[in-house]
């Protein structure tokens, strides 16, 4: 076995998409304290890569209510949902999901990950048609592998192409799931589109809001809010690691819904529930993201300061329109190449390549937050135009 893993490994390495984890000491902030991964030397970065978009992960609400509850309940809910391990806490955090999101019904997973694959694998089957966009998350696309169900690819955005899919199935049942935002991208799906295709082909719809909770629409109830469609969809995914700055995710819909998913997912039923801890935390994050929708304007500003200093530089940021503002390299090693100048100037931005984002399209993928001040953006757009002119020119890193 380890000849074969290391023959593996090598041939990552070879076509330069050989990862290590970078270890970051301190708490999650627009700026952190790294580690160097060979001498293990320590230095402040500015924090350009995170999904930390409110600054919440470290707020102090956030830690004293999680302080709070572990103190009170302790470290664990012991169990799964259905033996002893739902909690107070879990059903006052799912009603203020379903609130948030203007669902009747809200239940919560351990990851977004696992949310999707519960929910799709428990909606569809063999007989059923999925229809994904081509930009969809990892765990969309596992998840309708493994519900089995007939699975059609439409080109990222085309609403011809999902119209002509949709005309030609005759699924049992159809389901068109799409990310709301795209993490990797930065853009929208056209929801109104969406859902009136779903009408006129009476097919279920599915949007993971994954990267959207929190940050748009004016509640900050997601892409759905966004675009006027609140209790037009029938299946909401969300999740509290990212704009929330807890962990965990979460599924709301109709009672029907959450009623099916409570007896039929798998990946709900086998799984010990979230600790009190995270639950409590996610509660004040949503206090925040309810009271303080300054934050969210805050995050828009720096997005769109961020893009339009990018583009000035001449640098592709695709179609973005959020938060989420990918500079596209195009090559793997150039990508790390420009990744790794850009540390060695103070900014940590990860590069993005193949499995991730399709080849040929490598990219740095810059993640905004509201708590980003106007003097680190500007660092960041310097550090982008000393490192796009060394790089474009032809220069080693250091």
């Amino acid at each position: 076995m380890e000849i074969f893993l290391k023959e593996c490994l090598e041939e990552v390495r070879k076509a330069g998409l050989y990862r290590r984890f970078r270890i970051v000491h301190g708490p999650q902030g627009p700026s952190v304290q790294l580690e160097d991964p060979d001498t293990g030397e320590r230095r402040d970065v500015l924090l350009l890569c995170s999904n930390n978009y409110l600054g919440l992960a470290a707020d102090p609400r956030l830690r004293s209510a999680a302080a709070e509850a572990s103190l009170e309940l302790g470290t664990s809910a012991g169990a799964s949902r259905h033996v002893s391990g739902t909690m107070a806490l879990h059903e006052r955090l799912e009603q203020r999901l379903a609130r948030l999101t203007g669902c009747e019904r809200a239940v919560v997973f351990n990851t977004g990950y696992v949310a999707n694959l519960g929910t799709i694998t428990s909606l569809v089957g063999p007989t059923d048609a999925v229809f994904s966009d081509e930009l969809n998350h990892a765990s969309i696309i596992d998840a309708c592998r493994f519900s089995r169900a007939d699975t059609h690819v439409f080109r990222h955005r085309d609403m011809k192409h999902l119209d002509q899919l949709l005309g030609a199935s005759t699924a049992h049942n159809k389901l068109i799931v799409t990310d709301g935002l795209f993490s990797m991208a930065g853009d929208l799906a056209p929801l109104p589109d969406i859902v009136a295709l779903a009408r006129r082909y009476r097919a279920w719809t599915m949007v993971d809001e994954a990267h959207a909770i929190g940050c748009l629409g004016p509640g900050g109830g997601g892409a759905i809010e966004h675009f006027g469609l609140t209790g037009q969809v029938d299946v909401t995914m969300g999740t509290m690691g990212k704009a929330l700055g807890s962990f965990g995710a979460f599924v709301a819909g109709s009672e029907t819904l959450i009623e099916h998913l409570v007896n039929r997912s798998r990946m709900l039923m086998f799984t010990t529930a979230l600790p009190p801890a995270v639950a409590a935390a996610s509660l004040a994050a949503l206090d925040i993201v309810e009271n303080e929708p300054e934050r969210r304007g805050a995050l828009r500003g720096n997005a769109e300061r961020l893009r339009a200093g990018f583009r000035h530089l001449g640098l592709s940021t695709l179609e973005s329109e959020a938060h989420i503002v990918p500079v596209v390299i195009g090559d793997a090693g150039r990508t790390m190449t420009f990744a790794r100048r850009l540390l060695e100037e103070g900014i940590f931005i990860s590069g993005i390549r193949p499995p991730t984002v399709p080849p040929g399209t490598s990219r740095l993928r810059v993640a905004a937050m509201a708590t980003h001040s106007a003097e680190q953006i500007t660092e960041a757009l310097q550090a982008f135009q000393i490192v796009h002119r060394n790089v474009e020119m032809g220069s080693t890193p250091r």
